[in-house]
């Protein structure tokens, strides 16, 4: 069974991530297009880690994970390769009702991180269940590409118009106008 795509305000949730080294380093620089209210627990850092946690002023610690270390938190991701402290922190996310993420071990996850573009507002997610992340780095690549460079533009406008316009049937139709103007524009700009 594949997972539920859902996108989730992740700024006032506390987040935890054990490990410092390459991987918990990509998993970071993804947190931080969301949120900044991380902390992370590691015996060793890399100098990227090291950088980006000066950079934004996180929390960290410098020592191996212990048990309990999880409890006031609502996300963890876990990144590092020993498998079975992948296993223990999982097992003890349920006991404390938090989402766990464990790099590369499907088994042990509650949730994925999707390949992703962001552009302001705009967030579109790819994700293949975890059956290729090479597929869906490629299509992030293509997709990309295929953005229009206003988009930022005309989000702003249309939310703009979401918040003076009063809600019901008329204001839907208005905003499902736009949007398919912009879209068809968009569209005669490509061929």
């Amino acid at each position: 069974m594949g997972y539920f795509p859902t996108f989730i305000k992740i700024d006032d949730k506390k987040t935890l991530i054990v490990g410092g080294g390459n991987i918990a380093y990509e998993k970071l620089e993804k947190l931080l297009d969301f949120t900044q209210n991380i902390s992370i627990i590691s015996p060793k850092f890399s100098d990227k880690m090291i950088e980006k946690i000066n950079k934004y002023n996180l929390k960290f610690e410098n020592r191996v994970y212990k048990t309990d270390d999880i409890k006031e938190f609502n996300i963890v991701i876990v990144a590092v390769d020993n498998i079975n402290l992948q296993g223990q922190i999982f097992e003890e996310s349920k006991q404390y009702k938090c989402l766990c993420n464990c790099v590369d071990s499907v088994e042990y996850c509650d949730f994925i991180f999707p390949s992703y573009i962001k552009k302001d507002d705009l967030t579109i997610a790819i994700s293949t269940s975890g059956n290729s992340p090479a597929l869906a780095k490629h299509l992030k690549i293509y997709l990309k590409k295929l953005i229009p460079d206003g988009i930022s533009d005309f989000l702003k406008q249309m939310k703009d118009f979401r918040k003076t316009m009063p809600k019901g049937k008329e204001r839907m139709q208005f905003l499902d106008k736009k949007a398919k103007e912009y879209i068809d524009e968009w569209n005669k700009k490509q061929i």
